[in-house]
């Protein structure tokens, strides 16, 4: 974080994280010096040029692919809903209004906050609702959606198993199910969290709460804004977003964390190769499949496999510059792409400052971008 006065200099910098006290005494102390210094220009600013993108979606942050129902889940994130669809693109289902906001009922009314990543359980779903602090279960076949977890207010809880209902979460951003467990990556907080589908309790499950990168025991690995997170049924694999790492927790409460490829919080680029060698820039998305892992190694641009072992990386699809070009492996592009899931042999990405989903062939890796099919 710069800090430049109103002349253009920079007076300052800080790294990491700042928390409100110190940024608000900061702030506080810049704008009276300023103000005495007659530099500061008090007039409203004019946001009027900002529009809503007029797209079917707005900026969709995750997608999940259900092969053997023949549904693509997509997190139309600000617009606030799940939109669910067939995997070739028709909409059958639009659940939430639209309208910011923490509501629970049908799908009509029921109101999200930015959601993100999504798990399924048969005829139920979960959807991690971000900027509401909450873990939301959708009932499809009832129609309904019910919060199992989180009140709206951000939490800052590290340690601990507490009734859902009661505890308040910090930005949940991805989810996965396993043994009637959802595990959540918990970006506000720089942890891993698990909620018990039986109990209703929810808490910590890796990560200490310090925003770093270390491996070690799960309660003292610390982890930097884990924001997509996948399973092999033995292991969690997770994006490590603010460290540029693709890491895992093992399934097993004396397991540890292991970092596969990324080295810390201001070590970044685009780099493909093996171990300290691979660069990643921020990953959000990641799912598994065939023992592979597959990214969205998002400020890259780019679509990545990741080989737990021997710890390599290898770029699939992108150029590494943002744009909107379907086709085949060295010239589609996308633009801060997301997430991600795998059904069918088919790749759906939520290419999210395109306003898409694409969708690339695995034996071909030829892109296209889905036809949404919205009903009359």
């Amino acid at each position: 974080m710069m800090f430049i006065d109103p002349q253009g200099k920079v007076i300052g910098k800080h790294e990491g994280e700042l928390n409100y006290e110190d940024m608000d005494r900061l702030l506080g102390e810049m704008v009276a010096e300023f103000d005495t210094a007659g530099l500061l220009e008090r007039r409203k600013l004019d946001f009027s040029a900002e529009t809503e993108p007029d797209t079917p979606l707005s900026f969709p942050g995750k997608v999940l692919a259900d092969g053997a129902g023949n549904r693509l889940f997509i997190a139309d994130s600000n617009h606030n809903r799940v939109v669910v669809a067939t995997l070739d693109g028709t909409v059958t289902r639009v659940i939430g209004s639209g309208q910011e906001g923490l509501a629970d009922g049908d799908f009509d009314s029921a109101q999200f906050n930015h959601p993100q990543g999504m798990a399924l359980a048969g005829e139920v779903f979960y959807v991690a609702d971000t900027e509401n602090h909450a873990l939301r279960r959708v009932d499809l076949a009832a129609g309904n959606v019910a919060t199992i977890a989180g009140n709206g207010n951000q939490g800052n809880r590290r340690s601990g198993m507490e009734p859902g209902e009661t505890t308040e979460l910090n930005s949940p951003w991805d989810l996965v199910c396993h043994d009637d467990r959802i595990y959540i990556a918990m970006a506000g907080c720089h942890q891993l969290w698990v909620m018990d589908l039986q109990t209703g309790m929810v808490g910590p499950y890796a990560g200490s709460g310090a925003e770093s990168i270390s491996d070690g025991a799960l309660a003292e690995a610390t982890l930097a804004q884990p924001s997509g997170i996948t399973t092999d049924g033995n292991r969690l694999y997770f994006a490590d977003s603010e460290t540029s790492a693709i890491r895992s927790a093992e399934l097993d409460l004396k397991g540890r964390v292991r970092t596969i490829v990324g080295l810390g919080l201001f070590e970044f680029g685009d780099r493909d190769g093996e171990g300290h060698l691979v660069r990643l820039q921020h990953p959000l998305g990641i799912t598994m499949k065939d023992g592979a892992l597959y990214i969205t190694d998002s400020y890259n641009h780019k679509i990545k496999i990741i080989m737990p072992v021997p710890r390599s990386s290898m770029t699939l699809l992108g150029t590494g510059t943002a744009g909107y070009v379907d086709g085949g492996p060295k010239e589609a592009a996308f633009s801060e792409p997301a997430g991600l899931s795998i059904a069918g042999g088919k790749m759906y990405i939520a290419d999210t400052n395109n306003h898409a989903i694409r969708v690339a062939d695995m034996e071909t890796w030829e892109v296209t971008t889905l036809d949404i099919k919205w009903p009359a």
